[in-house]
């Protein structure tokens, strides 16, 4: 089966401020969808990736990208995203070749999942047809009004926080995305677009490790979990 990785990284990421957008921020010297690409190349099932981008950042990293060691020879491709995330994810499913069968989508601001994570969703997407990695909740969660008052609590063991990869069969994702253009819907992730169509969703046991750097703290946890990773 043909694996194709789409890595989305055409959001400007305005939490975690700077001049410079998130994915180019460096992590342990090297930008930070450099280390995202590197562990989707370290998967033994995904064959190639496809790098969704800002319109305005595309020169840019195709220059990052060429000069980068690692990455010669490599399979890699980059797209133009779209206005949000769904429709840069479109964009890259848009890009895929025919023989992909089963297409990955991963966040470009989770450079530190495990090319082991990648392979076992994907493991379970060729079986089941959809798997998202996620971990259980470690903390209590509260349903909360507009004017902040707690309207529910829910059960804790039931409830899962979810990351990417998201790992899809491709003719599925595409069927998802399409009744969303059609019907003017709007999801958080890919893995809703499926959940709307009835069909079955797996959870596959993520990483904590597998943090999405969003704010300018989550930088420096990054740094010390691959400085951690460099000494063991």
């Amino acid at each position: 089966m043909h694996v194709t990785a789409i890595v989305v990284a055409a959001g400007e990421g305005r939490r975690i401020g700077g001049k410079l957008s998130k994915p180019y921020r460096l992590i342990a010297g090297r930008a930070m969808v450099l280390h995202t690409l590197d562990r989707c190349f370290e998967a033994r099932s995904v064959d190639e990736v496809i790098l969704v981008v800002a319109a305005n950042e595309l020169a840019r990293c195709e220059a990052l990208l060429n000069a980068d060691p690692k990455l010669r020879q490599r399979p890699w491709r980059l797209e133009k995203g779209g206005d949000t995330r769904q429709e840069s994810v479109l964009c890259g499913l848009k890009a895929t070749k025919p023989e992909t069968e089963i297409v990955v989508i991963h966040d470009g601001a989770r450079p530190l999942v495990s090319p082991v994570l990648i392979d076992r969703c994907v493991e379970v997407a060729r079986r089941e047809g959809a798997a998202i990695a996620g971990v259980p909740a470690r903390d209590t969660i509260k349903i909360v009004s507009e004017d902040r008052q707690v309207q529910a609590t829910p059960d804790r063991n039931s409830l899962w926080e979810i990351q990417t990869p998201q790992v899809f069969r491709k003719d599925l994702l595409i069927e998802g995305h399409e009744r969303a253009l059609r019907e003017g819907l709007s999801a958080t992730d890919d893995a809703m677009l499926i959940e709307r169509m009835g069909k079955p969703v797996f959870v596959v046991e993520g990483e904590r490790s597998n943090l999405k750097i969003t704010l300018p703290e989550d930088i420096l946890l990054a740094e010390a979990l691959f400085q951690s990773s460099r000494g063991s």
